[in-house]
């Protein structure tokens, strides 16, 4: 009497897995990637008759949640959900270091920068080494970037400033690509933020 009913059973499941693989397969990866801030050849500090110097970026270090390629969003102060289809492109510490690094370059009056690791015998003006301790946000809501970050003085290898420094900005739409904007300009405040620090240090010192 019960054989019936568990081949309806087993049909049943077979029919739901190829609906759920179905689902997926019709589901593609969305990738999203970090930029720099926008006309940024226009705000290059600096001319060629000013003293320039060369500024290393990093140790960078990120928060384990963030070791991820799916994007990261707060649902509540102690939940986080992981995007089904919605990843980054590349490692995000990677992306956020090399942003940071174009618009420093942008942003200074430099002659080079190094990312750390630091290898071989070139020397550096000033080393500027970050933790970016929370950067995630909500869909349709804000974005927050919250790291300290350390400025040395690389001629006598003594440290000059130490700051904690928190930003938002708003998702200008419901989706992850505008997620991905915003996280963007999280960095760009950081970014300006240190420059002008770094400049000022350069000023009290008198030479780059």
């Amino acid at each position: 009497m019960l054989q019936p009913f568990r081949k309806i059973t087993v049909t049943v499941i077979a029919l739901l897995l190829m609906a759920l693989t179905a689902c997926a397969s019709s589901a593609p990866a969305r990738f999203y990637i970090l930029t720099p801030l926008e006309n940024a050849g226009q705000e290059a500090q600096g001319t060629t008759s000013k003293p320039r110097a060369s500024i290393g970026i990093g140790p960078v270090a990120f928060p384990a949640y963030l070791d991820r390629q799916q994007i990261v969003t707060r649902v509540g102060g102690n939940e986080l959900h992981l995007a089904g289809f919605d990843e980054w492109a590349e490692p995000l510490k990677d992306n956020f270091t090399r942003v940071l690094v174009e618009n420093l370059s942008y942003l200074l009056p430099a002659d080079s920068f190094t990312i750390f690791p630091f290898r071989g015998p070139e020397t550096m003006d000033w080393q500027v080494a970050v933790e970016v301790i929370r950067l995630d946000g909500a869909l349709n809501a804000d974005v927050s970037l919250l790291a300290r970050w350390t400025v040395y003085d690389k001629k006598d290898n003594e440290m000059r400033l130490t700051k904690k420094s928190q930003f938002l900005q708003s998702a200008a739409g419901p989706g992850y690509r505008e997620l991905a904007a915003a996280h963007s300009r999280v960095i760009e405040a950081l970014s300006r933020e240190m420059a002008g620090s770094i400049q000022v240090l350069s000023l009290k010192r008198g030479t780059p």
